[in-house]
């Protein structure tokens, strides 16, 4: 999915964050060091969203393994504070 998104401001400390709007009007906050460089306020930018299928699938298989290595430690019960 393509969509167009236009820099609308800068905000925040050291105007690190970019504020783009999308064609219906949504505000997006987005930090502007993962901009283009030389980006500027009125700007139109366009934006690749698609899913990473193999590397989603990926992640959850080590999350499981991970899980699966903290059970074994877990004495089970409840913690006392």
């Amino acid at each position: 999915m393509r969509i167009r998104l236009a820099i609308d401001r800068f905000e925040g400390e050291k105007k690190s964050i970019a504020v783009l709007i999308a064609d219906d009007g949504t505000p997006i906050n987005f930090p502007r060091k993962l901009l283009p460089r030389g980006s500027r306020a009125g700007d139109v930018l366009t934006f690749l969203i698609e899913r990473d299928v193999a590397t989603t699938r990926k992640v959850a298989l080590e999350t499981r393994k991970l899980q699966d290595q903290l059970k074994k430690t877990d004495p089970g019960g409840d913690i006392r504070i």
